[in-house]
């Protein structure tokens, strides 16, 4: 793919977010009557302070002419909208973003952006408000010629009464002044000869910001640092009191889960100078609570309701949340009223507000042990999860891209999303994370000690936590807060201004303030791809992993798709660009470069082709063993196993389940058979067959089944062990009694089987002969297998549905099968695309169906085509 159809890719999900324009007329009115927000997001232009003449005043004055200004994305960044207006190049292609071709100078000025907009007509009293869910660093806003207030940190909202300064029915304009941060630092560069850079830099000191764009190693540095308006714009009116920040709490009666007591927490705050009386209406499947209350002038008030005081809201029977693969992810709807009574009689609606929540309550640790462990409405729940550092490199998050990549750790059977240093921080990911049933690890804005000064201005700093909390405290998917990353907040300001707002707002939750530290948590990696065996090595004092990672190379399409063909077929500095370079694919104690290692363990490679077709393989041994080694000791002490990353914030060598452009590769299916809730494996490190049962029920009479073959195909050997897999444990089902006269790599099939002689969970490894461990290059001399496959459509609800049934009518193994969804016509992959499976590797004989889902959208009018390829599949269209 070139650098023209990664744009488009890309563009394509910007204007999906610039399509959503106001209403207009009647409409708007309508929308704004019945507590309904309208989105700000069309019409806006930027420009470099530097290049306008007139002041605040002016610019932000119905009718000033915008005369060579740029059109601006919003939301998006400064660096994001400068693209799609064709002045720089997609930045994470190829060597786009060197500073050569897109200038440091972008983080070392103030941009204005402005719009203009129809305020709709409502009723004589109404209060309209101008709302930014997210800029970044510092903004200063104008209205209608006047400076309304100003906005501090990326993760503070900006809500400005703009009643006085607008008039209904008419036209206003805004004008908002974005500053960088005033520590932007200087990113060093990515190259094969000097590696991949420091992580972090002076930019740490301006704490709540993206501080990762400076340059970490695993992201360049971002040249405008990811300043903007990135996130949305709206405008909403309220009458005289106003409802904020509802939050709503639930409390089981463990281990009953047959009712719930629910309590409501919210602030009402009257925005007038004149007392106001009314009635706070609390509304919920069924349920309607009311709660009369008097607001002196200017006063803001927290109201508490609770099941103590309020038997409306003890619930019987009640839909509980779970996490992903423990139950299903209910949520429900609170919706809230405040009517302000006036003179005795029925009173107007003055705001109305809904606040999702699911009713779950969430434990931290189990008799026995003082480590972290999970549990949810009574279950323990074990952490399978990944990092992200951030959700995309220049926060280009629309919705369905967020959807996507929370979609697929919910296919890889995952239980947790940790945001790391809170980078990844916006509405869209916590509601996603509670509709997939992701936990999250949340943290605050502080990197390791080592990656940065600490914040200067410790009220900014804690004016963003405090945001933080209030604005996203009533997710169920919130499992915890974190003050740092891999060290104590600092300094004692922040820290204890941290412990202060936990015990105000969110008392409930567990404030974990080290990610390294503390309750059996640990971070550190390693980061570098190694030998499975070497991944059941651990100190039993890392019961919960925060960090533990591996080299993840894309598919080949997708590495063609993020830089030119020059490149290809030479590790350069492209390469080096897109985090292949000492210190990413290194570990701190094994100098080995991964291509070295690659081409030891598996032969020669000459093109991009052969190195790609060989890190599948590698891909799919670590991911797989990262977990399978701890959870060989399941709760003894595993308690959590999050991989540094799941997701990556841009086309990447290293660190990830699916590539940026959201293609899978083998790791994302390593890992959903590792983290399967019923689950077979085999020991790489003593062999012994395992069945790991993350459930609280053990279950019996089942049958652990092993068979092993030759490169040539020929059953060497098989067992049938009896097992009963033990509740929240990993059961040893005894070690594997290899025969005689095994090729020098052999294959070894693991399934479980229930009563019925049906299969829960199945396993396929390729393992070397004891004298060398690590030689596969025999996998080379592996018969090519001619495998058969069927595709069946059956699209539903705007979605494309494949059945894809591959059979292998040869005497051969097939290792690694892969599958890639095409368009027939352009022959361009369809993304994103969801597999049930995927790099299967099949007997003799063997069949095996899986499912490919896509947005029939993305396919239009032509007709889909499935490629089938692998390590020894003949390749198939």
């Amino acid at each position: 793919m070139s650098s023209r159809l990664l744009r488009s890719v890309l563009a394509g999900v910007t204007v999906l977010v610039a399509a959503c324009t106001c209403a207009t007329g009647e409409d708007e009115e309508a929308r704004l009557s019945q507590g309904n927000a309208l989105t700000l997001s069309s019409g806006w232009f930027l420009q470099d302070v530097a290049k306008v003449r007139e002041s605040g005043a002016a610019v932000s004055q119905v009718g000033y002419a915008a005369s060579g200004w740029y059109a601006a994305t919003v939301p998006g960044t400064v660096l994001t909208s400068l693209v799609n207006d064709g002045v720089y190049p997609e930045p994470l292609y190829g060597e786009n973003n060197r500073p050569d071709k897109i200038p440091e100078s972008l983080c070392r000025t103030s941009y204005w952006y402005r719009t203009e907009f129809h305020v709709p007509r409502v009723r004589t009293g109404k209060h309209i408000w101008l709302n930014f869910e997210g800029i970044n660093y510092t903004a200063d806003v104008w209205v209608n010629g006047q400076q309304i207030g100003t906005i501090e940190g990326a993760f503070a909202r900006g809500i400005f009464d703009v009643s006085g300064f607008v008039e209904p029915g008419e036209d206003a304009a805004v004008a908002v002044l974005i500053h960088p941060p005033p520590h932007p630092g200087d990113p060093e560069e990515k190259t094969i000869a000097t590696g991949a850079g420091v992580n972090g830099g002076v930019l740490v000191q301006d704490g709540p910001t993206f501080l990762c764009t400076i340059g970490w190693d695993w992201l360049p540095g971002i040249r405008d640092r990811n300043m903007g308006i990135w996130q949305k714009v709206t405008l909403s009116t309220t009458g005289p009191v106003k409802i904020e920040d509802p939050f709503v709490t639930s409390d089981l009666p463990l281990p009953r889960t047959d009712s719930a007591d629910l309590a409501l927490e919210t602030t009402l705050h009257n925005v007038t100078n004149a007392p106001q009386a009314g009635v706070l209406h609390a509304m919920f499947d069924g349920v309607h609570v009311q709660r009369s209350v008097t607001l002196e002038p200017n006063e803001s008030r927290t109201i508490k309701l609770g099941a103590d005081t309020v038997p409306e809201l003890h619930v019987l029977n009640p839909r509980l949340w779970w996490p992903n693969g423990y139950g299903p992810q209910n949520l429900n709807t609170m919706h809230l009223r405040f009517d302000v009574v006036a003179g005795g009689g029925d009173g107007q609606t003055s705001d109305r507000r809904d606040v999702t929540f699911g009713i779950r309550e969430i434990s931290y640790h189990v008799p026995g042990t003082e480590n972290l462990t999970l549990s949810v409405n009574g279950v323990p729940v074990i952490a399978k999860g990944g990092d992200w550092g951030l959700d995309e490199g220049l926060k280009r998050i629309p919705r369905e891209r967020l959807e996507a990549q929370v979609r697929m750790h919910k296919m890889a059977n995952y239980t947790m999303i940790r945001n790391w240093v809170g980078q990844s921080t916006s509405e869209d990911l916590y509601d996603l994370c509670d509709q997939y049933g992701l936990l999250l690890w949340d943290e605050f804005f502080q990197p390791n000690p080592f990656d940065g000064p600490n914040p200067d201005n410790v009220p900014r700093y804690l004016a963003n936590v405090r945001e933080k909390v209030l604005r996203y405290r009533h997710h169920p998917s919130v499992a915890l807060w974190c003050g740092r990353n891999e060290g104590d907040p600092e300094p004692a300001a922040i820290d204890e201004g941290i412990q202060r707002i936990m015990s105000e707002l969110d008392p409930q939750r567990l404030y974990q303030p080290n990610s390294s530290d503390g309750r059996g948590v640990r971070s550190g990696g390693p980061y570098s791809w190694r030998e499975p065996r070497k991944f059941y090595e651990f100190p039993r004092d890392e019961a919960f992993k925060t960090e533990i990672g591996s080299v993840s190379i894309p598919t080949l399409e997708a590495v063609q798709a993020m830089m030119p063909e020059k490149d290809w077929n030479t590790i350069n500095d492209d390469w080096a660009e897109h985090d292949l370079a000492r210190g990413a694919q290194q570990g701190r104690d094994d100098p080995r470069m991964y291509a070295d290692v690659l081409t030891k363990r598996y032969g020669a490679w000459s093109d991009l082709g052969g190195f790609v077709r060989r890190a599948q393989l590698m891909n799919y041994e670590a991911y797989r063993a990262m977990y399978e080694g701890r959870f060989a000791k399941l709760f003894a002490p595993t308690t959590g196993v999050i991989t540094w990353m799941s997701n990556p914030a841009q086309p990447s060598f290293v660190w990830q389940l699916y590539s940026h452009d959201l293609e899978p590769n083998a790791s994302l299916f390593a890992v959903r058979k590792a983290c399967e809730p019923v689950h077979i494996q085999m020991n790489q490190n003593d062999f012994h067959v395992m069945v790991i049962n993350d459930g609280t029920q053990a279950v019996s009479d089942l049958t652990a089944r092993v068979r092993v073959y030759n490169l040539d195909g020929t059953l060497k050997a098989e067992t049938q062990t009896p097992v009963v897999a033990r509740a929240s444990s990993a059961t040893d089902a005894g070690a594997i009694t290899w025969p005689a006269g095994l090729s020098a790599v052999h294959f070894v099939k693991v399934e479980l089987r229930d009563p019925q002689g049906r299969v829960l969970s199945d396993n396929f490894y390729w393992r070397a002969l004891p004298e060398h461990p690590d030689d596969f290059t025999a996998l080379n001399s592996l018969p090519t297998a001619a495998l058969a496959m069927n595709v069946t459509r059956r699209d539903a609800q705007g979605k494309l549905l494949l059945d894809v049934t591959l059979s292998n009518p040869t005497n051969t193994v097939a290792l690694l099968a892969h599958v890639q969804l095409r368009n027939r016509r352009t022959n361009q992959r369809i993304l994103p695309v969801f597999y049930s499976d995927n790099y299967v590797s099949l007997l003799p004989g063997e069949t095996r169906t899986l499912t490919v889902e896509a947005a029939a959208k993305d396919l239009g009018r032509d007709a889909p085509l499935v490629i089938l390829d692998g390590w020894n599949v003949t390749n198939m269209r």
